[in-house]
């Protein structure tokens, strides 16, 4: 089993960074992904990060903007989050790639201000 915690959500600026965290307890997820939710959207998927971090994979509206990395020591992974954009926008989640149904956390509120 596996408990997923996000953190490091906030208030930024258009053109400002973020930088997103997951912690896990209980056994190292094989592989993480982030999803977020807008407002009166569906949920999606944003990036996922493999074992040892040398396969990432990133949706397109955040290629190039977000970059996602883990620290395995620490049982945790980053979503670096730049140039920010008001439709990234979003309650960001963290999860297993692909997403399990017990493993939704509360998520971390992104807002971008224009």
């Amino acid at each position: 089993q596996v408990q997923l915690v996000e953190s490091g959500g906030g208030l930024v600026q258009a053109g400002g960074s973020l930088r997103l965290s997951c912690a896990a307890s209980g056994r190292i997820p094989e592989t993480y992904g982030w999803f977020r939710q807008a407002p009166g959207k569906e949920r999606e998927f944003v990036a996922a990060i493999s074992w040892a971090g040398l396969a990432t994979f990133y949706a397109d509206s955040v290629k190039g903007r977000f970059t996602l990395s883990r620290d395995n020591a620490k049982n945790t992974a980053y979503l670096q989050m730049n140039s920010l954009k008001p439709e990234d926008t979003a309650v960001y989640y963290c999860n297993l790639n692909p997403p399990r149904d017990s493993y939704w956390g509360p998520g971390t509120q992104v807002t971008v201000s224009s």
